[in-house]
């Protein structure tokens, strides 16, 4: 079987507080975007992971998917698979890339072998692989609140909108983006902010790790600037970053929008 995890989005991202067990309660909105990687399953005599595309960071033995399936294993006897993955979402650059890829992989073992697993019960198995995985169970859009894994639905469409995403040659690490923030409360919440019309978000709608993330890479701060200048109605880094998005009401050119050496999607 083939699926094709898709991309995520952030739009807003607020740092409330830390919470006791080192994590940091938050609220955005995470919202699906068709960036797309290949994963393939079949069932193999021994268990195993294959990666194209892409290049993945770390060991492979550490790959969610992986993961994703010592967890199933611990309650189901379910038998070795062999995984490969074509990797197409941009890694460390705040898509969610790694725990799409994991979410899909549960609900496509869900579906393979019977496993009759709710819709909660996937998202059970996901969160203990990652913050924002269980979102990508039901994969529409919401307000994301506790440590980004706790969900409300959002009437939130962009269908009728442009979406150009950047993503500049630069590295951010999550440390270095939690260091750089000061968690604080809103005067309003997201969930009331994102059904302002998307014209109003840029006045209103912020991501908190942009303000250190652009003084250590004005390169990213830069990418917003000209996705602003391009005409975009509102733009922003997703999660952590690097990756910026710019919200069109109409299709731009990409070759007419010049950000040095980035790599661009229009979607």
């Amino acid at each position: 079987m083939i699926v094709f995890p898709n991309a995520k989005i952030n739009i807003g991202l607020n740092i409330l507080n830390r919470r006791t067990d080192g994590y940091h309660n938050l609220e955005t909105v995470f919202y699906p975007i068709q960036i797309k990687d290949a994963l393939e399953v079949i069932q193999s005599e021994e268990l195993s992971f294959t990666a194209t595309g892409i290049e993945i960071p770390g060991h492979a033995n550490e790959n969610l998917c992986l993961k994703a399936w010592h967890l199933l294993k611990n309650d189901f006897d379910i038998p070795s698979v062999g995984m490969h993955l074509h990797k197409g979402i941009p890694i460390g650059a705040g898509l969610g890339g790694g725990s799409a890829d994991a979410a899909f992989f549960i609900r496509l073992m869900n579906e393979k072998f019977e496993l009759g697993l709710s819709l909660e019960k996937m998202q059970a198995y996901a969160r203990q692989l990652g913050a924002d995985c269980a979102f990508f169970i039901k994969n529409e859009p919401v307000f994301a609140f506790g440590k980004g894994d706790e969900f409300e639905e959002v009437l939130l469409s962009l269908k009728s909108y442009y979406l150009v995403l950047v993503m500049p040659p630069v590295h951010v690490s999550t440390g270095e983006a939690y260091r750089g923030v000061k968690p604080q409360s809103p005067e309003r919440s997201l969930k009331e902010l994102i059904e302002l019309p998307v014209g109003e978000w840029k006045y209103h709608i912020k991501n908190d790790f942009e303000a250190s993330i652009f003084n250590n890479h004005p390169s990213i701060r830069g990418v917003k600037s000209a996705l602003y200048e391009a005409g975009a109605l509102y733009s922003s880094m997703s999660g952590s970053g690097a990756s910026v998005y710019g919200i069109f009401k109409e299709e731009i050119s990409l070759p007419e929008l010049e950000i040095g050496n980035q790599v661009f999607y229009n979607i």
